[in-house]
């Protein structure tokens, strides 16, 4: 009765070994082209090529030879009717151009929860007011980065063509002048 337990285990662990999928990883930055809808590929084109254009233009250039400008970015806006992570694109961006060491951000993305947490150290009476952070005191934007990705869809009964469109902005908060722009195309 015992060996029958045992054998009985030792073929469902068989069983299950064999029926368990394959699971191998991939290069992240390798061409990925399974089918026409946006990816990871696509990403990473649009991300390194406006992130050139934005650190190789005149205008940006000359804004930082004498101080770092500050940026606000928007959320890139999915104009598709595919569904795309629009953040994860902003985010790449951001990155980017972050560890390039030429540009300061604001996170606008947190800015509830920093007044939530500055209003907390200040009405709560348990955080000493000595180590309070000081509202008022934080840095205001300079600059605003925004954009859209756009797509044309045509098709036949055999074939799908998809053309995508990236376009981005860097725009001064102060004065309203569009400073930067760029698009790429997939």
């Amino acid at each position: 009765m015992q060996s029958f337990k045992i054998f009985t285990v030792f073929l469902s662990i068989l069983f299950l070994s064999a029926c368990a999928n394959k699971v191998q990883y991939g290069d992240a930055e390798s061409i990925e082209t399974i089918n026409s809808e946006f990816g990871s590929t696509d990403l990473q084109q649009i991300a390194e090529k406006m992130v050139d254009s934005l650190l190789t233009s005149p205008s940006v250039i000359k804004l930082s030879v004498t101080s770092t400008p500050i940026l606000f970015v928007e959320k890139i806006k999915n104009k598709t009717e595919e569904h795309i992570d629009s953040e994860s694109v902003t985010d790449s961006i951001v990155n980017k151009l972050l560890r390039s060491g030429k540009f300061k951000f604001v996170d606008m993305n947190s800015v509830d929860k920093v007044k939530s947490q500055m209003g907390f150290q200040k009405n709560s009476g348990l955080v000493d007011q000595t180590t309070a952070v000081v509202i008022g005191k934080q840095v205001g934007a300079e600059y605003m980065l925004y954009g859209n990705l756009s797509s044309i869809v045509k098709k036949n009964k055999r074939n799908k063509d998809v053309y995508y469109k990236f376009t981005l902005k860097m725009v001064g908060l102060e004065t309203g002048l569009l400073v930067w722009q760029d698009e790429k195309e997939i």
